[in-house]
């Protein structure tokens, strides 16, 4: 029969054994979070340049030379019919796979009269180069420029999805433009990384900054975001803390049900952007 002492020293093995445990679980996974943060935000999938686009509506493609060594891929969707267009839209893509995968969102866009350049992001598609935050704020500028050669300020709507949208609220805090739309938003890369790993000190691990909300401060353009209370990528409540840093006039629309891949196929989006886009 054991001893009262040797009860207690045994609860403390075990205790020890378990705060072991515990402690070696938690540094294992923010070791893994630092170092293979790129591989959990970002999802490229490279092409070849010399692959032929094929998409079921007229564009043009350009490559833009970003130094010796590196290709900015951008596609230049035209507006329906190849009209002359409304005016332009610059759209930033998400964090997956290329143009190839959000290009199924250009045709909500293109029928209403835009003409709609997307740019993949440095690693994504034909676009070569490191993903970097200051080097997508960087091309992102450049692409503003090419189109300010063919469109005035007032013309060029920026629009940014998931990812995208931090990187088109940055480019509205610095450059001119009719309208800033987001699509599934988030607050910052950082409070993101809050939702998912609230118990790391995620604002020292996380490379990536991204802050929407003090972008949003400084943009002078009217301001509309949609997002859906059941997304489940980047979540309702996080997104939602935007509406504190939203000026008069600028509006947040909740899509109820909506998630983070099927917002363009509810009624109030298709009717919202009907009334923002119409010229």
């Amino acid at each position: 029969m054991q001893q009262p002492g040797q009860i207690l020293s045994n609860r403390k093995r075990k205790i020890f054994r378990w705060v072991k445990v515990f402690i070696i679980v938690y540094c294992s996974i923010g070791i893994a979070v630092y170092y293979l943060q790129d591989a959990m935000l970002l999802h490229p999938v490279k092409i070849s340049a010399e692959t032929a686009y094929q998409f079921d509506m007229p564009f043009t493609e350009v490559n833009v030379p970003y130094d010796a060594g590196t290709n900015i891929s951008i596609i230049q969707f035209h507006a329906k019919n190849d009209t002359p267009g409304k005016g332009l839209i610059l759209y930033f893509h998400g964090n997956r796979n290329n143009i190839k995968r959000y290009q199924r969102f250009v045709p909500n866009l293109t029928r209403r009269g835009y003409e709609v350049w997307m740019i993949d992001y440095p690693g994504f598609g034909k676009s070569t180069g490191n993903f970097t935050e200051q080097m997508v704020y960087e091309w992102s500028l450049l692409l503003y420029k090419m189109a300010r050669k063919k469109y005035a300020a007032d013309s060029i709507t920026l629009y940014g999805k998931s990812l995208g949208s931090g990187i088109a609220a940055q480019l509205a805090s610095i450059r001119d433009c009719r309208r800033l739309i987001l699509e599934t938003p988030y607050y910052s890369i950082t409070s993101l990384a809050d939702t998912y790993l609230w118990m790391y000190p995620t604002s020292r691990m996380i490379h990536y900054k991204i802050p929407t909300n003090e972008y949003l401060k400084k943009i002078t353009a009217p301001v509309t975001i949609f997002h859906g209370t059941a997304d489940g990528v980047i979540p309702y409540r996080n997104a939602v803390k935007l509406k504190s840093v939203l000026k008069a006039g600028d509006e947040f629309i909740t899509v109820e049900g909506g998630s983070h891949r099927n917002l363009n196929t509810y009624p109030l989006m298709y009717r919202k952007l009907d009334s923002l886009l119409k010229r």
